[in-house]
């Protein structure tokens, strides 16, 4: 590591999206508790190591217009049936909402 790099910040989590908050009453007890652990996971996780983890299959969408601001929307794997549905800004991923339905996280095909 040269003397000028930086270390990687781990990601950090915006869950405060009101989408977010109510998609997230919805889940029952047993996929919140996934759910966590996904998070937790992605918090000790730098970008680089997100974006190469074959278990969060961090993609793209291509089928959602992104919030004016933003660049693009990604989905990435919250548990076996649900998708979580953000962006990047800086070192953070700010979490819109989730989707228990895995197929619905990527608008109409």
């Amino acid at each position: 590591m040269s003397r000028n790099a930086r270390p990687e910040l781990f990601i950090e989590l915006d869950l405060n999206s009101p989408v977010f908050q109510s998609t997230w009453d919805d889940l029952e007890l047993i996929e919140q508790e996934k759910a966590v652990a996904t998070f937790e996971k992605i918090t000790q996780l730098t970008w680089n190591q997100a974006y190469r983890d074959k278990g969060l299959k961090w993609e793209k969408i291509h089928s959602i217009q992104p919030p004016k601001g933003v660049e693009a929307l990604y989905s990435f794997r919250v548990s076996k049936s649900i998708r979580g549905i953000g962006f990047r800004q800086d070192h953070f991923l700010r979490v819109l909402w989730i989707e228990p339905d895995h197929d619905a996280a990527y608008g109409k095909k």
